[in-house]
């Protein structure tokens, strides 16, 4: 979207979305650190008589029904309480981002919302009020930060500002997600944490956090088994993502660096040194869940481009 105000024919115009799925967490980060994912929720919008949704891709019935579905209620939310007039919408939907498996499909949906009533709705919000949004419809600010702006991001809030810090991760890392038959729901995956931790936890967390931004910006391989470790969630969340104790072991071998829970789970991601990698890395995965029936696994790039960064072509301020 560009700085200057647009028409009413260039607002109405169709827009293209591409969304990220995002990991957050990377072990000890809790609601602190994402990373965007090269798979994506993309959408194509124009503006119709009335609404429509065209979906293909991973769960295509849920995405593609007209009610109960959270782009559109958050879309027509958003304008309403901006008093903004309601543009029916035409969606073409793909869908790539997994289902309640802690890949970060509802923040890449909230955002989708935001940006199409941002769009349509005439809003000329900037970067930092989409996230502010964001944030306020998604609870946390990781998935939503690492979404928009792409590449891994470390986010702070004040009230319901949302600070990010953002670099670009390795070009050669490269990710393999596991995903297990069955979702977790987050407010499943919450309700399971204490609500007090050893101090001796809280500080292992912290060593671990501190050195992994310092990890992916400087291509530090080597700190990953380490830097990804975490005492706070994944210990108490492990009896409900069973691919995460058959995983964990892996960090440090078969070109396989780090090994975290990603997000609230049930999914794992490894971040693995490289391309050539991908087969031993692949290998030694299969072996330990072998197993496991329908743990389906989906080897990625990390995306350093974030959904805000091009829309129509265009670079949202």
């Amino acid at each position: 979207m560009s700085d200057e105000c647009p028409s009413d024919m260039e607002t109405m115009r169709g827009i293209r979305l591409r969304l990220p799925a995002t990991s957050a967490n990377l072990g000890p980060g809790f609601d602190a650190v994402a990373v965007a994912l090269d798979f994506a929720l993309e959408i194509e919008a124009d503006a119709a008589q009335e609404f429509s949704v065209a979906a293909t891709g991973r769960d295509a019935d849920r995405c593609g029904r007209l009610r109960d579905n959270l782009i559109l209620e958050i879309y027509k939310d958003l304008l309403a309480a901006n008093q903004k007039s309601i543009v029916p919408l035409a969606l073409q939907v793909v869908n790539r981002i997994p289902l309640g498996m802690g890949c970060g499909s509802s923040a890449a949906a909230r955002l989708a919302a935001i940006a199409l009533a941002v769009h349509f709705g005439q809003l000329d919000w900037d970067t930092d009020r989409v996230l502010e949004e964001a944030y306020a419809l998604e609870g946390h600010p990781d998935n939503v930060a690492a979404c928009w702006l792409g590449g891994f991001v470390s986010a702070v809030c004040e009230g319901r500002r949302v600070r990010v810090a953002r670099v670009d991760p390795p070009e050669q890392w490269r990710a393999i997600v596991a995903l297990p038959a069955e979702p977790l729901a987050t407010s499943k995956a919450r309700a399971v944490l204490p609500a007090t931790y050893a101090m001796e936890d809280v500080v292992a967390n912290l060593q671990s956090v501190a050195v992994l931004g310092l990890a992916f910006s400087q291509a530090r391989g080597d700190l990953l088994r380490l830097a990804m470790n975490d005492r706070i969630h994944q210990p108490y969340r492990a009896p409900y993502c069973p691919l995460l104790p058959l995983l964990l072991p892996l960090a440090g071998k078969s070109g396989i660096l780090g090994v975290a829970l990603s997000g609230a789970g049930p999914a794992v991601l490894m971040v693995v040194d490289g391309e050539a990698s991908l087969q031993a890395a692949t290998s030694a995965i299969e072996k330990v869940t072998e197993n496991r029936s329908a743990a389906e696994l989906t080897s990625c790039r990390f995306s350093r481009i974030g959904a805000g960064q091009v829309i129509d072509n265009k670079k949202f301020r």
